[in-house]
């Protein structure tokens, strides 16, 4: 659970420029994903095969 704190913080400052989480692990991760303040501003897309690219928008959606 850490390294997703670590992942969703990085992704918030721009470190980096997404996060592929596995679908075996996507629960996991949007368990603390939707615990945090600026959940609106993350944005999934779901991949064929099950796995879930997140990605930070400047601008949350509605």
């Amino acid at each position: 659970m850490e390294k997703y704190k670590n992942m969703i913080e990085q992704l918030k400052k721009g470190e980096i420029n997404s996060i592929e989480i596995p679908k075996e692990e996507f629960l996991q991760f949007r368990e603390l994903l939707v615990k945090d303040e600026m959940f609106k501003h993350f944005r999934g897309e779901a991949k064929q095969g099950g796995n879930v690219i997140f990605t930070f928008l400047d601008k949350p959606r509605s």
